[in-house]
């Protein structure tokens, strides 16, 4: 199958062991009824029509890996506060044992008749009333010590008490992301299987007329962005900027694979999170989550190392190099490479490092030969 839109195929098959989301609804026709994604219907006559069904279901495919994407990262916060409060109950289960030691220590004492007089008697009853007053000070201190202990051992049991439930309520929230993120990776798998039928569906022809029909619509959009002066401006990027944009320049050739982090292979997020990761900057790891957390920029005003950000559901994300061109992981069947900023519908832009003062100069890293090849758009087009 020729054309950028035939990879997609071969390597859907292998993308589908990676991600998920809850099952949606084709995107024409009436509702399916509940149960298991059906198979791909026939297919639209015109290649408009065929080209907006199958980037339709790469979109939806894209927003269930970046719910998976979301869920796994939960899954990890979640698993390392489980371990941390395991941690705090053994050491808390430890205390506790000491102090029940320490406890029966004075309950053997008591029983055997070695917990002493009281102050006063002893005062009263000694031959050296002065010296009995300075043993009286030994016996108040060891009564404090008795003391402490069983506060001690009250508060070590309320301790462990209180941390076992919070490990037990840890445990049980494991429990359900991890169902819900093998409920998701099944229903990926379900919607990469109908992407393969209906590319196998398609004839050569229908093939070449999509790819270029893609390649004539990205060109609009991104002919549009020029005229409207938006790429006009030349900023350079932070020094942690310009290390993002080398990283993932590195990257370009290596495949699209779902939930994946590098170093062989990468998801869109995955991709951009990493890079900003190697510039010593901690950045959300889904679309999402950049998109929700991280200071916009207008689209103007773009530098080398911006996110910039697509879809109405911030499903889609790509690292800014400047001079109108991103570095991204598409879909799945393309690999790490550069596109034009406008090869997916535009919601916005943000900047991981806002309060970085910007390079004096700034040369983009040499591009493989083989930057631009594959596929450009994500998971949606413009209408046609």
């Amino acid at each position: 199958m020729p054309g950028r839109v035939a990879r997609a195929l071969c390597t859907a098959a292998l993308a589908a062991v990676v991600a998920a989301s809850p099952a949606v609804a084709e995107p024409s026709g009436p509702d399916p009824a509940p149960g298991p994604a059906p198979a791909a219907g026939p297919a639209p006559q015109s290649v408009a029509g065929l080209l907006k069904q199958l980037q339709t279901l790469y979109r939806k495919a894209e927003e269930a890996g970046e719910l998976f994407n979301g869920t796994e990262e939960e899954l990890k916060k979640r698993t390392a506060e489980a371990g941390k409060l395991r941690a705090e109950l053994a050491l808390a289960r430890q205390a506790l044992d000491s102090g029940r030691r320490n406890a029966g220590r004075l309950a053997r004492d008591q029983y055997q008749g070695r917990t002493g007089f009281s102050a006063y008697l002893t005062l009263l009853l000694a031959d050296d009333p002065a010296r009995a007053l300075e043993q009286s000070h030994v016996i108040e201190r060891a009564q404090a010590g008795r003391s402490a202990v069983v506060d001690r051992l009250t508060g070590a049991e309320r301790r462990a008490e209180d941390l076992a439930a919070k490990s037990r309520a840890a445990q049980a929230r494991q429990r359900i992301l991890a169902a819900r993120q093998k409920e998701q990776r099944d229903t990926v798998r379900s919607r990469l299987k109908g992407i393969e039928a209906m590319l196998a569906s398609l004839s050569a022809e229908q093939l070449a007329a999509l790819s270029a029909l893609e390649e004539k619509n990205i060109g609009a959009a991104q002919g549009a962005l020029a005229a409207s002066g938006a790429l006009s401006s030349v900023r350079t990027p932070s020094e942690e900027g310009a290390e993002a944009v080398r990283y993932a320049v590195e990257q370009i050739g290596k495949p699209y694979v779902w939930g994946a982090e590098g170093p062989e292979s990468y998801d869109c997020s995955g991709l951009t999170s990493q890079a900003w990761s190697s510039a010593g900057l901690a950045i959300p790891r889904t679309s999402q989550e950049q998109w929700r957390r991280l200071p916009k920029v207008p689209v103007g005003s773009l530098r080398p190392g911006d996110l910039v950000v697509y879809f109405p559901k911030a499903t889609h994300v790509a690292l800014y190099i400047g001079d109108g061109l991103v570095v991204q992981a598409p879909r799945p069947g393309a690999t790490v490479k550069v596109s034009p900023l406008a090869s997916n519908p535009l919601l916005g832009a943000v900047r991981p490092d806002p309060g970085s003062e910007s390079l004096g100069a700034y040369t983009l890293p040499e591009l493989p030969e083989s930057a631009t090849s594959g596929a450009d758009t994500g998971y949606d087009a413009p209408d046609a």
